[in-house]
């Protein structure tokens, strides 16, 4: 006859009471409530197969979460880490290059002291990946330029400045007339 699996006794009355509320929790992760509760299920004295048919799983899944508790405790409940490979860069450094386009640019002009001077005179007057990159550097984030663009994509952060062509602030800039009227006969072109 097969040896019965249950999960191990509480090491603590804190142990105990941890698993206990976090069993009958309703807003933690749903992965650790049902590990929870498959703990409290066998504390209980229920065998594999009625706490898997009980919380709608598979007995080997049962069986396997068992292990990792009686194993490592509560931290057994949580996933481990996925294969792949980690971030290179952490999020507070993902924060701080989006936050690099919304200050001003190295070689924007700016006027000081009765004077039009900029920063740097030699960089462009508005962000560029080129110069996002750079900065980011300096800041000491070590990121390529292919990096830059994925990150401000992927947060829908534009570091353009819209074409000059587009808008204008001049008060007296006059817009483009309306293209000609849909009656208007059009020349037809003769194959050649």
């Amino acid at each position: 006859m097969p040896k019965r699996l249950y999960a191990r006794a509480a090491r603590d009355a804190e142990e105990e009471r941890q698993l206990r509320k976090l069993a009958g929790a309703r807003h933690a992760p749903g992965d650790w409530i049902v590990r929870a509760r498959i703990v409290v299920s066998s504390w209980d004295g229920m065998p594999v197969p009625a706490i898997a048919e009980r919380l709608g799983c598979h007995p080997e899944t049962v069986r396997r979460r068992l292990h990792r508790f009686n194993a490592e405790g509560v931290d057994g409940l949580g996933d481990r880490p996925g294969p792949g490979r980690r971030p290179r860069i952490t999020q507070a450094e993902r924060s701080a290059i989006i936050a690099l386009v919304t200050t001003t640019p190295p070689g924007k002009a700016d006027w000081a002291g009765g004077e039009l001077t900029a920063a740097d005179r030699g960089q462009p007057a508005v962000w560029t990946l080129n110069t996002l990159t750079g900065a980011a550097r300096a800041a000491g984030i070590d990121v390529h330029r292919s990096q830059v663009r994925r990150i401000l994509r992927a947060e829908g952060v534009r570091w353009r400045r819209p074409r000059s062509w587009t808008s204008s602030r001049d008060p007296e800039f006059a817009a483009k007339e309306p293209g000609s009227s849909s009656s208007t006969r059009r020349r037809r072109r003769t194959p050649r």
